[in-house]
């Protein structure tokens, strides 16, 4: 047997009765680790490892006939083996289950290809082609849902990157840090987009959308027909406005590009400047701590993330970086930034050769603006992601859909949601009719250090703590009047992947 294969050969089988219903089991068929789970009656092998960051399947979450990923929630069809949520894109293997005398036994592989899902009822019909403006993650999830629903007509994805699609949550971790290899960071291969007949076009800039003709015009001059539109347009990066903020070594983090740029300067730099605590901020801080360079962190809050996690999480997120080495300039805003410093408001000079701005982002609105679209905070969307113009979606950090928890509009600038929300744009743009109700998730990452939060408390009045931080290992509630809106774990996936489902029938007992 290979010495990396832990747990039974289910070829040989194991007594159904060794199997508790939802709980999988870990062991291997034919080489390949795989988990095998019971629901009722039924028996299921699909591979044991998420497709997405390789997360232990065996520890997540079994919910109806999918199991969901402990590490970033990714979700899979106990049946299929279909990824049916990002940030997973890819199937698990799906093997045959016989049962005999009492005992189950996995077989070989089968494949099974999703069939169509039906319009409803009085649905129109599929548009004659697809626009999606946006290579992010809602617009390459968007397009890829849309051939895996059987669509058959012209995709056309647009987007204004000069790379492929990439992960860019990696941006900021581990591709900074110089953990995580080129050929981590592209979604798919540009053959993947050719063998699919997705028309994707990078360096290609849409400057206006005209509803009535259902066409894009682009930068270069060329025109797009659509059928139907998705706009995934995302976010941009807030800019500094001080002097000095256009120097070249001054960068900023939300492409594939920015960060090949930031690495470049990293590998020459002595000690680097990040004027912002945020996420991005703090997140670039450790990455760039992996690489030697000493950092200050100059932020206006006096607390990190206290708006976000609450004071108890910012100060262990404090400590913790200056364990590392960090120096924090907090309550703290720039005036100038010079080849060599970066002088604050209160006359300190810090010495710097690099420096990054992670002072938040701002939805990129202006197609929707020109376009006409309702906006308020972000372009308006109904529960199936429609705008106020029909044949248009929206999706992604632009969007602001109802949050039937918290019971007002929300827009949500995290990774897995714009990833979801492009699939669930993809299959209302189909006819579906399905709702986008997703509990909100996000996670982050600094040094040896993570922490997953799912939810949305975009103001809460009360925080309780089960366990603690400074054992790395709690779960944080976070409430408003009395009720729980978003819950973060450190070390408790299989609790947070619980609490997600809890907070989903939440949302489905408000109907």
């Amino acid at each position: 047997m290979n010495p990396e294969l832990t747990g039974p050969d289910f070829c040989k089988g194991v007594p159904g009765s060794a199997l508790r219903d939802g709980v999988p089991l870990l062991g291997h068929a034919q080489g390949e680790q795989m988990i095998l789970v019971r629901r009722g009656e039924a028996f299921f092998a699909v591979g044991a490892v998420c497709t997405h960051y390789g997360g232990p399947l065996a520890e997540g979450l079994v919910e109806g006939d999918c199991v969901r990923c402990p590490w970033h929630h990714a979700s899979f069809s106990l049946r299929t083996g279909q990824a049916t949520r990002a940030p997973a894109l890819n199937a698990l293997t799906c093997r045959r289950v016989e049962q005999r005398a009492g005992m189950v036994f996995v077989g070989d592989r089968i494949e099974r290809a999703s069939a169509p899902s039906a319009r409803a009822p009085g649905a129109p019909a599929h548009p004659e082609s697809i626009v999606i403006v946006g290579g992010g993650a809602a617009g390459n999830a968007a397009a890829e849902m849309l051939r895996r629903e059987h669509y058959e007509g012209p995709i056309t994805l647009l987007s204004a990157d000069d790379s492929l699609p990439c992960d860019r949550p990696n941006l900021s971790k581990s591709y900074l840090a110089g953990t995580a290899p080129e050929d981590w960071i592209p979604l798919r291969t540009a053959e993947f987009y050719r063998e699919h007949h997705i028309d994707l076009k990078l360096n290609a800039r849409v400057i206006a959308i005209d509803p009535l003709k259902r066409r894009v015009q682009l930068e270069s001059g060329s025109g797009q027909d659509y059928g139907a539109l998705l706009l995934a347009t995302g976010a941009d990066p807030v800019r500094l406005d001080v002097p000095g903020a256009g120097l070249p070594h001054v960068h900023y983090l939300r492409s594939w590009a920015d960060s090949r740029a930031l690495v470049a300067s990293a590998a020459k730099a002595r000690r680097a400047v990040v004027i912002g605590a945020s996420f991005i901020g703090l997140e670039v801080a450790a990455s760039l701590r992996a690489r030697k360079v000493e950092v200050h962190v100059v932020g206006r809050e006096k607390v990190l993330m206290e708006r976000v996690l609450g004071t108890e999480v910012g100060a262990f997120l404090r400590g913790l970086h200056e364990e590392h080495g960090v120096v924090f300039h907090l309550g703290a805003t720039p005036a100038s930034i010079g080849p060599s410093a970066v002088t604050l408001a209160s006359g300190e000079s810090i010495d710097a050769d690099l420096v990054v701005v992670g002072i938040g982002v701002q939805p990129a609105l202006g197609l929707a603006r020109q376009a006409g679209l309702a906006i308020d905070r972000g372009v308006s969307v109904d529960r199936y992601l429609a705008t106020s113009v029909a044949g248009i979606y929206a999706a992604g950090d632009i969007a602001r859909w109802p949050d039937r928890l918290g019971g007002e509009p929300i827009r949500v600038e995290h990774w897995v949601v714009a990833g979801r929300a492009g699939q669930t744009a993809a299959r209302n743009m189909l006819g579906q009719r399905e709702p986008f109700d997703m509990v909100p998730f996000f996670w982050t990452e600094q040094y040896d250090f993570s922490l997953a939060y799912v939810g949305h408390a975009e103001r809460f009045d009360r925080v309780e703590i089960d366990g603690t931080l400074a054992s790395r290992d709690c779960k944080l509630s976070y409430s408003r009047g009395g009720k729980r809106l978003a819950v973060a774990v450190v070390r408790r996936d299989l609790e947070g992947l619980r609490c997600e489902v809890e907070l989903e029938r939440a949302i489905a007992s408000s109907e």
